[in-house]
């Protein structure tokens, strides 16, 4: 069994594979304060309750693979790696790590790991060009040649923090669920300020992708776009431009990358 975890910067998410199958998958929050002993007795409580593992921390886990955009964190599961598994190959993924992918991108060093492992997904997945669509805390947009390569992309904010921004810096509005309002025109204020978050983020998607579309590729036809994210499900049915949901694809790209550097291990 291999053991994913991409942690972002406000939900972690775990996967588990046999083989090319992801046969479990879990989602907690991202706590900075975390320590390595804590994370450890975290991922023995979920593991634990899995039925291809034993009731020990670490058996029946044959590998591990770990991308993370919050260097804190980074450094607690390098931790749990050499405490907890020390018999396990683990990788890291970091500057130096087998992609495959070429980083086309001024200074890759500043790239973050989960678009680059999402554009290594991407590429075995559907080829290129494409482009894809990560819903997180953030949400980005990051472009694949047709010959494979990360040559760019694009970060806006992401829905959860628009939502807290309007509950914020309104005076008369409020927090909200973030959910698919009855029509476009709102009726009342919480209808309004969904509307304005689902359909302005569709749009939002829409109209960035065409543009990245049109640099990527002679013919943006050709361009495969590809949606992730916890949240990519309230913006997919008002896209018109999303091809392709993977909602494990940075997990995928973790095996990929797995795979790729074990063997130099």
């Amino acid at each position: 069994m291999l053991l994913t975890i991409d942690v972002g910067n406000t939900h972690t998410v775990l996967g588990l594979f046999d083989g090319d199958d992801i046969v479990e998958h879990w989602r907690i929050s991202t706590d900075a304060r975390r320590t390595a002993d804590e994370l450890a007795v975290l991922l023995q409580g979920l593991m634990g309750m899995h039925p291809l593992l034993g009731d020990e921390l670490g058996d029946g886990i044959d590998g591990i693979a770990i991308c993370a955009t919050v260097p804190s964190v980074l450094h607690e599961l390098r931790e749990v790696t050499r405490r907890y598994y020390g018999d396990v190959p683990a990788v890291l993924v970091e500057p130096g790590v087998k992609t495959g992918v070429p980083i086309l991108t001024d200074n890759p060093k500043e790239v973050g790991a989960d678009r680059i492992i999402n554009a290594v997904a991407a590429v075995d997945l559907y080829g290129g060009p494409a482009i894809v669509v990560d819903f997180g805390t953030a949400t980005t947009f990051d472009a694949v040649s047709a010959r494979g390569e990360y040559i760019g992309g694009v970060i806006a904010p992401g829905i959860e923090i628009s939502v807290e921004a309007l509950g914020v810096r309104g005076a008369q509005l409020r927090k909200i669920e973030v959910a698919r309002p009855r029509s476009v025109i709102g009726k009342n204020t919480v209808e309004a300020m969904q509307s304005g978050i689902v359909y302005g983020f569709a749009g939002q998607v829409d109209g960035v992708v065409s543009r990245m579309a049109r640099e990527l590729a002679e013919d943006p036809d050709e361009v495969t776009v590809i949606a992730t994210g916890g949240l990519a499900p309230m913006v997919l049915g008002e896209s018109s431009v999303i091809d392709e949901h993977e909602p494990w694809l940075t997990l995928i790209g973790l095996r990929l990358v797995y795979e790729r550097n074990v063997s130099r291990m």
